[in-house]
């Protein structure tokens, strides 16, 4: 890389990066730490392969900065039709591990394509709306990039793998950045209150406290004559999708889907079977107070109550052995990140760099979100990592490459007139 673009680098967003890589190994050690058999050399452990797989992952940031800038635009379709044969290509080469086959195996090395899915996805994205032709406010320009995103998330469903389907409600926050209209957020977020609400009340009770807001706006505008028209719509709308609810939930969601949802909205208490990892992951978090036990010292961390607790709910051990202190220090962090980001995406010059951007913010806000609300006990698990600090390498290199590829963007603004 020439001086001048490394000068041009942010280097406050790479040091955030840092800070929760570290950190997050930090974590990682201490979860799979164990007094007889701890090594720092033995690659069967977690916490050396994840160092490996943090050196590999500066050799990728140091091959993203030497790339061409424009290679991210001009080749960003050929990017995500590859993507999208790597991950059909998992029906036909694909491991299978817990139950997902979402895993090509390359002998010791397993390498998941959806946690790459999402960077190329965003460049796909982002080429699209950058276009001089597009035009977000047309219907055809609108399912045009729905399909784009729908595409990956459609093939990482029958994995299955919902979890990572999931993360692509990310790219909303692009599109609405970019003026696409507000009625589709309202839809999505009022599908998904009226969808939880159904679960928690009869159809018929949900409707009816609907139909009755309705009214009461209807007789307090009445003097401005209100749409009446289509306020009945929206309630045969409204009434269709509350009552399929409980046919979409008992038909097509799996059990352990159901059970999950089941024990978020205390319909049932499971704290030995499919919740057990939520309960013991919330007395880990709890048992920490203020300063926590300290760093090795977590006794519910030590004593293997949280399965698999060095990957998605690594946050379990930040609550208890650095307390609500360390865990609002990553919550902070992450917030940093993403505002850092929001900032960085609006001084681009290009559409193309903006887009790119604010596809990332939302990916990393989805995953930090949710992961955190997964291991609090606030939503039902679904498997989703906390982005530069859960376990894996495919996750780590995932998110890596998300990240510089706009660091690069930004580093290159000056040019982009």
């Amino acid at each position: 890389m020439a001086r001048s673009s490394v000068a041009a680098i942010d280097w406050i967003t790479v040091l955030l990066f840092l800070l929760l890589v570290g950190f997050g190994w930090g974590n990682i050690y201490s979860a799979s730490y164990e007094n007889e058999t701890f090594s720092l050399t033995d690659f069967s452990q977690p916490h050396v392969k994840q160092a490996f797989w943090i050196l590999f992952s500066i050799v990728l940031i140091i091959i993203i900065q030497a790339i061409e800038v424009k290679f991210y635009e001009r080749f960003a379709g050929l990017i995500y039709v590859i993507s999208i044969l790597s991950l059909l290509g998992l029906f036909v080469f694909g491991k299978t591990i817990s139950g997902a086959t979402s895993w090509y195996a390359f002998g010791p090395v397993g390498l998941q394509p959806s946690e790459f899915a999402k960077a190329c996805t965003a460049l796909a994205l982002a080429k699209f709306l950058s276009d001089m032709q597009t035009n977000i406010n047309l219907i055809g320009h609108q399912l045009r990039a729905f399909l784009i995103i729908a595409l990956p998330a459609l093939v990482i469903i029958p994995q299955p793998d919902p979890g990572s389907a999931l993360v692509y409600a990310a790219f909303f926050f692009p599109l609405y950045r970019e003026g696409l209209a507000a009625i589709y957020l309202i839809v999505g977020v009022s599908a998904a209150v009226l969808f939880i609400l159904t679960l928690l009340f009869k159809p018929l009770w949900v409707v009816l406290a609907i139909a009755a807001v309705m009214l009461f706006i209807l007789i307090k505008n009445r003097k401005r004559k209100p749409p009446y028209s289509k306020f009945l719509l929206a309630l045969i709308v409204i009434t269709g999708f509350c009552f399929s609810v409980n046919y979409i939930f008992n038909n097509v969601f799996e059990q352990r889907h159901r059970d999950r949802f089941n024990i978020v909205l205390g319909k049932e208490v499971d704290s030995k079977g499919i919740g057990y990892n939520t309960n013991q992951s919330q007395i880990a978090v709890g048992s920490g107070g203020w300063t926590g036990k300290g760093w090795k010292e977590g006794t519910q961390t030590k004593g293997g109550f949280v399965p698999e607790q060095h990957t998605d709910y690594i946050f379990s051990t930040v609550g208890e052995e650095w307390g609500f202190l360390g865990a609002t220090f990553v919550v902070i962090l992450f917030i940093l990140l993403l505002i850092r980001l929001i900032n960085l995406a609006e001084r681009q010059k290009s559409q193309f760099s903006r887009v790119y951007g604010y596809s990332v913010v939302g990916i990393l806000f989805i995953h930090f979100a949710i992961n955190i609300g997964m291991v609090t006990g606030l939503l039902p698990t679904i498997g989703i990592p906390l982005p530069f600090f859960s376990y894996g390498g495919s996750g780590l290199w995932g998110f890596t490459i998300l990240l510089f590829i706009f660091i690069k963007l930004d580093a290159n603004r000056v040019n982009e007139w």
